[in-house]
Protein backbone atom coordinates (compact mmCIF):
# COMPACT_ATOMS: atom_id res chain seq x y z
CA UNK A 1 0.00 0.00 0.00
CA UNK A 2 2.87 2.38 0.76
CA UNK A 3 4.42 1.72 -2.63
CA UNK A 4 1.07 2.27 -4.36
CA UNK A 5 0.59 5.62 -2.63
CA UNK A 6 4.00 6.97 -3.60
CA UNK A 7 4.13 5.39 -7.08
CA UNK A 8 0.98 7.28 -8.11
CA UNK A 9 3.18 10.39 -8.30
CA UNK A 10 5.34 8.89 -11.06
CA UNK A 11 4.50 7.94 -14.65
CA UNK A 12 7.41 5.50 -14.99
CA UNK A 13 6.35 2.12 -16.47
CA UNK A 14 7.32 0.37 -13.21
CA UNK A 15 5.18 2.82 -11.25
CA UNK A 16 2.22 2.21 -13.55
CA UNK A 17 2.66 -1.55 -13.09
CA UNK A 18 2.60 -1.22 -9.29
CA UNK A 19 -0.45 1.04 -9.21
CA UNK A 20 -2.28 -1.19 -11.69
CA UNK A 21 -1.60 -4.28 -9.59
CA UNK A 22 -2.66 -2.69 -6.32
CA UNK A 23 -5.78 -1.37 -8.01
CA UNK A 24 -6.73 -4.91 -9.02
CA UNK A 25 -5.74 -6.82 -5.89
CA UNK A 26 -6.11 -4.42 -2.97
CA UNK A 27 -9.01 -2.37 -1.75
CA UNK A 28 -8.83 1.33 -2.56
CA UNK A 29 -5.93 3.00 -0.79
CA UNK A 30 -6.69 6.00 1.34
CA UNK A 31 -5.79 9.38 -0.09
CA UNK A 32 -2.56 10.00 1.81
CA UNK A 33 -0.50 13.11 1.24
CA UNK A 34 3.01 12.56 -0.09
CA UNK A 35 5.48 15.37 0.55
CA UNK A 36 9.07 15.92 -0.57
CA UNK A 37 8.54 13.60 -3.53
CA UNK A 38 11.68 12.99 -5.59
CA UNK A 39 12.31 11.03 -8.77
CA UNK A 40 15.88 9.76 -8.91
CA UNK A 41 16.70 8.60 -12.48
CA UNK A 42 18.03 5.07 -12.59
CA UNK A 43 17.45 4.47 -8.87
CA UNK A 44 13.81 5.00 -7.89
CA UNK A 45 11.59 7.45 -6.03
CA UNK A 46 11.37 8.83 -2.51
CA UNK A 47 8.84 10.76 -0.46
CA UNK A 48 7.56 11.41 3.01
CA UNK A 49 4.28 9.77 4.09
CA UNK A 50 2.85 10.53 7.51
CA UNK A 51 6.21 11.80 8.70
CA UNK A 52 8.15 8.70 7.58
CA UNK A 53 10.61 8.61 4.70
CA UNK A 54 9.54 6.04 2.09
CA UNK A 55 11.87 4.65 -0.58
CA UNK A 56 10.87 2.65 -3.65
CA UNK A 57 13.74 1.69 -5.89
CA UNK A 58 16.72 -0.54 -6.50
CA UNK A 59 19.42 -1.65 -4.09
CA UNK A 60 21.63 1.28 -5.01
CA UNK A 61 19.02 3.72 -3.71
CA UNK A 62 18.70 1.90 -0.40
CA UNK A 63 22.48 1.79 0.03
CA UNK A 64 22.67 5.53 -0.64
CA UNK A 65 20.13 6.18 2.12
CA UNK A 66 21.78 3.84 4.61
CA UNK A 67 19.12 1.11 4.60
CA UNK A 68 20.45 -2.34 5.52
CA UNK A 69 20.19 -4.93 2.75
CA UNK A 70 20.89 -7.90 5.02
CA UNK A 71 17.27 -9.10 4.91
CA UNK A 72 17.47 -9.39 1.13
CA UNK A 73 19.67 -12.45 1.52
CA UNK A 74 16.71 -14.31 3.03
CA UNK A 75 14.48 -13.55 0.04
CA UNK A 76 14.49 -15.08 -3.46
CA UNK A 77 16.58 -13.07 -5.91
CA UNK A 78 13.87 -11.86 -8.28
CA UNK A 79 16.48 -10.63 -10.75
CA UNK A 80 17.34 -14.24 -11.61
CA UNK A 81 13.69 -14.68 -12.62
CA UNK A 82 14.06 -11.88 -15.20
CA UNK A 83 12.15 -9.46 -12.96
CA UNK A 84 12.98 -5.92 -11.99
CA UNK A 85 13.53 -5.72 -8.24
CA UNK A 86 11.70 -2.88 -6.49
CA UNK A 87 12.77 -2.55 -2.86
CA UNK A 88 10.37 -0.76 -0.48
CA UNK A 89 11.67 0.81 2.71
CA UNK A 90 10.07 3.03 5.33
CA UNK A 91 11.75 4.85 8.18
CA UNK A 92 15.14 3.43 7.22
CA UNK A 93 13.95 -0.19 7.37
CA UNK A 94 13.40 -2.60 4.50
CA UNK A 95 9.74 -3.69 4.33
CA UNK A 96 9.85 -5.99 1.34
CA UNK A 97 10.57 -6.42 -2.34
CA UNK A 98 8.26 -6.26 -5.34
CA UNK A 99 9.04 -8.05 -8.60
CA UNK A 100 8.02 -6.38 -11.84
CA UNK A 101 8.32 -8.51 -14.96
CA UNK A 102 8.98 -7.01 -18.38
CA UNK A 103 6.48 -8.49 -20.80
CA UNK A 104 7.57 -8.43 -24.42
CA UNK A 105 5.27 -6.60 -26.77
CA UNK A 106 3.37 -8.94 -29.05
CA UNK A 107 5.21 -7.62 -32.10
CA UNK A 108 8.66 -7.36 -30.47
CA UNK A 109 10.19 -10.57 -31.81
CA UNK A 110 8.81 -10.00 -35.30
CA UNK A 111 10.15 -6.46 -35.35
CA UNK A 112 13.57 -7.50 -34.06
CA UNK A 113 13.80 -10.30 -36.64
CA UNK A 114 12.97 -7.87 -39.47
CA UNK A 115 15.53 -5.32 -38.29
CA UNK A 116 18.25 -7.95 -37.93
CA UNK A 117 17.44 -9.29 -41.39
CA UNK A 118 17.97 -5.75 -42.68
CA UNK A 119 21.46 -5.74 -41.21
CA UNK A 120 20.72 -3.51 -38.22
CA UNK A 121 22.79 -3.83 -35.05
CA UNK A 122 20.41 -3.94 -32.09
CA UNK A 123 21.11 -3.00 -28.47
CA UNK A 124 19.13 -3.08 -25.25
CA UNK A 125 20.12 -0.29 -22.84
CA UNK A 126 18.47 -0.44 -19.44
CA UNK A 127 18.95 0.38 -15.81
CA UNK A 128 17.77 -3.11 -14.86
CA UNK A 129 20.04 -5.79 -13.43
CA UNK A 130 22.22 -7.52 -16.01
CA UNK A 131 20.59 -10.93 -15.53
CA UNK A 132 17.13 -9.44 -16.09
CA UNK A 133 18.28 -7.54 -19.16
CA UNK A 134 19.97 -10.57 -20.70
CA UNK A 135 16.89 -12.72 -20.14
CA UNK A 136 14.68 -10.20 -21.93
CA UNK A 137 17.23 -9.76 -24.72
CA UNK A 138 17.39 -13.52 -25.24
CA UNK A 139 13.60 -13.72 -25.57
CA UNK A 140 13.53 -10.86 -28.06
CA UNK A 141 16.54 -12.09 -30.03
CA UNK A 142 18.78 -9.09 -29.32
CA UNK A 143 22.51 -9.78 -29.13
CA UNK A 144 23.92 -6.67 -27.44
CA UNK A 145 23.03 -5.71 -23.86
CA UNK A 146 24.03 -2.71 -21.77
CA UNK A 147 22.57 -3.10 -18.27
CA UNK A 148 22.63 -1.31 -14.92
CA UNK A 149 23.23 2.06 -16.53
CA UNK A 150 22.00 5.53 -15.65
CA UNK A 151 20.32 7.82 -18.21
CA UNK A 152 23.59 9.66 -18.90
CA UNK A 153 25.32 6.31 -19.53
CA UNK A 154 22.78 5.53 -22.26
CA UNK A 155 23.56 8.85 -23.94
CA UNK A 156 27.30 8.15 -23.63
CA UNK A 157 26.86 4.78 -25.33
CA UNK A 158 24.99 6.46 -28.18
CA UNK A 159 27.89 8.90 -28.58
CA UNK A 160 30.36 5.99 -28.62
CA UNK A 161 28.43 4.23 -31.38
CA UNK A 162 28.26 7.46 -33.38
CA UNK A 163 32.02 7.92 -32.95
CA UNK A 164 32.45 4.50 -34.58
CA UNK A 165 30.80 5.91 -37.69
CA UNK A 166 27.41 4.31 -37.09
CA UNK A 167 24.08 6.03 -37.59
CA UNK A 168 22.11 5.53 -34.39
CA UNK A 169 18.34 5.33 -34.08
CA UNK A 170 17.20 5.31 -30.45
CA UNK A 171 13.77 3.94 -29.50
CA UNK A 172 12.48 4.71 -26.01
CA UNK A 173 9.41 5.61 -23.99
CA UNK A 174 10.61 6.59 -20.53
CA UNK A 175 12.12 9.58 -18.77
CA UNK A 176 15.40 7.68 -18.43
CA UNK A 177 15.61 7.37 -22.22
CA UNK A 178 15.39 11.12 -22.82
CA UNK A 179 19.16 11.93 -22.86
CA UNK A 180 19.83 9.09 -25.32
CA UNK A 181 16.87 10.13 -27.49
CA UNK A 182 18.25 13.66 -27.68
CA UNK A 183 21.77 12.41 -28.51
CA UNK A 184 20.90 9.90 -31.25
CA UNK A 185 20.93 10.74 -34.97
CA UNK A 186 17.26 9.78 -35.07
CA UNK A 187 14.97 9.09 -32.14
CA UNK A 188 11.64 7.30 -31.95
CA UNK A 189 9.20 7.54 -29.04
CA UNK A 190 6.19 5.41 -28.28
CA UNK A 191 2.85 7.16 -27.98
CA UNK A 192 2.26 5.37 -24.69
CA UNK A 193 5.47 6.74 -23.18
CA UNK A 194 6.26 9.74 -21.01
CA UNK A 195 5.63 13.26 -22.27
CA UNK A 196 9.27 14.28 -22.03
CA UNK A 197 10.38 11.31 -24.14
CA UNK A 198 7.78 12.22 -26.77
CA UNK A 199 8.99 15.83 -26.80
CA UNK A 200 12.62 14.72 -27.23
CA UNK A 201 11.95 12.33 -30.12
CA UNK A 202 12.00 13.02 -33.86
CA UNK A 203 9.40 10.36 -34.67
CA UNK A 204 6.33 9.34 -32.69
CA UNK A 205 4.54 6.02 -32.99
CA UNK A 206 1.10 7.13 -31.72
CA UNK A 207 -0.39 3.70 -31.13
CA UNK A 208 2.77 2.39 -29.48
CA UNK A 209 3.02 -0.48 -31.96
CA UNK A 210 6.64 -1.53 -32.29
CA UNK A 211 6.07 -3.13 -35.70
CA UNK A 212 5.54 0.38 -37.08
CA UNK A 213 9.28 0.88 -36.63
CA UNK A 214 9.85 -1.26 -39.73
CA UNK A 215 7.50 1.05 -41.58
CA UNK A 216 9.47 4.08 -40.39
CA UNK A 217 12.63 2.69 -41.95
CA UNK A 218 10.76 1.79 -45.14
CA UNK A 219 9.30 5.28 -45.49
CA UNK A 220 12.70 6.86 -44.76
CA UNK A 221 14.42 4.71 -47.36
CA UNK A 222 11.85 5.50 -50.03
CA UNK A 223 11.93 9.20 -49.21
CA UNK A 224 15.71 9.45 -49.47
CA UNK A 225 15.66 7.48 -52.72
CA UNK A 226 13.17 9.93 -54.23
CA UNK A 227 15.20 12.91 -52.96
CA UNK A 228 18.32 11.57 -54.70
CA UNK A 229 16.35 10.91 -57.90
CA UNK A 230 15.03 14.48 -57.86
CA UNK A 231 18.49 15.94 -57.28
CA UNK A 232 20.01 13.92 -60.14
CA UNK A 233 17.14 14.84 -62.46
CA UNK A 234 17.32 18.56 -61.58
CA UNK A 235 21.11 18.66 -61.93
CA UNK A 236 21.10 16.91 -65.31
CA UNK A 237 18.13 18.87 -66.65
CA UNK A 238 19.58 22.25 -65.68
CA UNK A 239 23.06 21.34 -66.90
CA UNK A 240 21.56 20.92 -70.38
CA UNK A 241 18.77 23.50 -70.43
CA UNK A 242 20.58 26.53 -68.93
CA UNK A 243 23.34 26.64 -71.60
CA UNK A 244 20.68 26.17 -74.29
CA UNK A 245 18.63 29.04 -72.88
CA UNK A 246 21.70 31.27 -72.46
CA UNK A 247 22.69 30.70 -76.07
CA UNK A 248 19.32 31.99 -77.21
CA UNK A 249 18.52 28.82 -79.13
CA UNK A 250 15.03 28.62 -77.62
CA UNK A 251 12.41 31.30 -77.31
CA UNK A 252 12.09 32.63 -73.71
CA UNK A 253 8.51 31.39 -73.48
CA UNK A 254 9.67 27.85 -74.33
CA UNK A 255 12.42 28.14 -71.71
CA UNK A 256 9.86 29.15 -69.10
CA UNK A 257 7.65 26.23 -70.10
CA UNK A 258 10.60 23.84 -69.88
CA UNK A 259 11.48 25.10 -66.41
CA UNK A 260 7.90 24.59 -65.26
CA UNK A 261 7.94 21.10 -66.74
CA UNK A 262 11.07 20.33 -64.69
CA UNK A 263 9.38 21.40 -61.46
CA UNK A 264 6.26 19.43 -62.31
CA UNK A 265 8.39 16.35 -63.00
CA UNK A 266 10.04 16.61 -59.60
CA UNK A 267 6.64 17.08 -57.96
CA UNK A 268 5.08 14.09 -59.70
CA UNK A 269 8.03 11.90 -58.75
CA UNK A 270 7.68 12.99 -55.12
CA UNK A 271 3.95 12.24 -55.13
CA UNK A 272 4.79 8.57 -55.58
CA UNK A 273 5.55 8.59 -51.84
CA UNK A 274 1.90 9.27 -51.08
CA UNK A 275 1.07 5.55 -50.90
CA UNK A 276 4.13 4.72 -48.79
CA UNK A 277 3.26 3.40 -45.36
CA UNK A 278 -0.30 2.32 -46.11
CA UNK A 279 -1.70 -1.00 -44.97
CA UNK A 280 -0.83 -2.87 -48.14
CA UNK A 281 1.57 -5.75 -47.65
CA UNK A 282 4.78 -4.99 -49.48
CA UNK A 283 8.39 -6.04 -49.07
CA UNK A 284 10.33 -3.03 -47.70
CA UNK A 285 13.13 -1.97 -50.09
CA UNK A 286 15.55 -1.62 -47.20
CA UNK A 287 15.22 -5.40 -46.69
CA UNK A 288 16.19 -6.12 -50.29
CA UNK A 289 19.38 -4.13 -49.94
CA UNK A 290 20.68 -6.33 -47.14
CA UNK A 291 19.36 -9.67 -48.33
Amino acid sequence: RLSAVIETHSDHPISRAVTAYTGEHLSACEAVEVSEFQYLPGRGITGVIMGESVLCGNRALLMERGVSLADLDTLPDLRKEAKTELCVACGGKLLGVLGVADVLREDAMETVAALKAAGKELWIMTGDHEETAKAIAAKAGIDHVLAQVLPEDKAQKVRELKAQGKTVCMVGDGINDTPALATADCSVAMGTGSDIAIESADVLLPAGKLQKLNEVFSISHRTMRVVRQNLRWALGYNAVSIPVAAAGILHPSLCALAMSASSIGVLMNSLRLKGTGDKKVRRPPWKKKHS
